[in-house]
């Protein structure tokens, strides 16, 4: 009698593959994708769901090739939800499983993407010089190793004589800080950098601030001279926290040079003014709004380059 090895014909064996679960309910689905183009679709790198599907179906087992009952899927995702929509939404917000190498490299090529960032945007406050992406990676291991805050924990208790009020008030100003406890492979690099500068900015493993960018501002001469009309929104929340905003008095003009710390060149061509010079990126947006309102679209912000440093040794 010949023994054959009986196998269904509906299982499905998947190689070369590529895990990614979403809990919708209380149940667990799971698609199978191939390795390494998961990230790629979630960065944009690639768009063609058929480059990265192995097969358009939505398991509850992948391994066991158990596919997801449709009275299961209409239950978690809805009875009108189109099966590819499901696949679409466990894609975007799943988990991915991969294995233990693989996930250690893609760690590691997260990690050196988010330092090779923030060592493009951080420089020295004083020398304005940047960093090696070596100090930027120890300052960010000691606040990850600390838990952000740890290295701060000696100040504020002072010599012992603070009220109780100044130490709860200081405890509560700590929780708002940004923290940084490492990198993850579900977000983006590039956010995970900003959190990274954020964190820096705030605890000061090492002296940093955001590398100043320089702006040529365009404005109408017959403005320059005019009373400022609109102060921005920030500038309307200092003014009615402090009960005086001092940006929020003053020439049109006065405001503009107001945000640059640096002028480099300043000229009049015919009727426009323009001035070159550096700013704070955090206030690259508020003077855009500003120049935007008091000259009805007449003015211009541009960017010369986004993030100004100094090599040094």
């Amino acid at each position: 009698m010949p023994q054959n090895i009986n196998q269904p014909s509906n299982q499905i064996r998947l190689t070369n593959v590529s895990l990614v679960r979403l809990k919708k309910g209380k149940k667990r689905f799971e698609i199978a994708c191939y390795k390494n183009k998961v990230l790629e679709y979630r960065s944009g790198v690639e768009t063609d769901l058929d480059n990265v599907l192995q097969i358009p179906s939505v398991f509850l087992s992948v391994s066991k090739g158990q596919t997801a009952p449709t009275q299961d899927l209409a239950k978690a995702f809805g009875p009108k939800t189109p099966v590819n929509d499901i696949i679409m939404e466990i894609l975007k917000k799943g988990e991915m499983q991969v294995g233990e190498k693989e996930r250690h490299a893609q760690l590691e090529r997260v990690h050196n993407e988010v330092v090779d960032i923030v060592a493009g945007k951080l420089v020295d406050p004083r020398s304005k010089r940047v960093y090696t992406t070596g100090m930027i990676e120890k300052a960010l291991d000691q606040l990850s190793s600390q838990g952000g805050a740890a290295h701060k924990s000696d100040e504020g208790k002072g010599s012992g004589t603070a009220t109780p009020t100044d130490g709860e008030s200081g405890k509560e100003k700590a929780k708002e800080m940004p923290t940084w406890t490492g990198v993850v492979t579900s977000k983006s690099a590039k956010n995970q950098a900003l959190d990274a500068m954020k964190a820096l900015i705030a605890w000061q493993p090492i002296p940093v601030s955001r590398a100043r960018m320089r702006l040529r501002v365009t404005c109408p001469t017959n403005v320059l001279k005019q009373a400022a009309k609109v102060p921005t929104k920030k500038e309307a929340q200092d003014e009615t926290e402090d009960g005086e905003s001092e940006k929020s008095s003053g020439t049109v003009k006065d405001r503009i040079l107001g945000y640059v710390e640096q002028v480099e060149a300043q000229d009049t061509v015919g009727q426009e003014w323009e001035v070159v010079g550096f700013v704070e990126p955090g206030a690259f947006r508020l003077l855009g709004e500003f120049v935007g309102s008091e000259t009805k679209g007449r003015g211009r912000v541009e960017v010369l380059d986004m993030a100004v440093t100094h090599e040094g040794d």
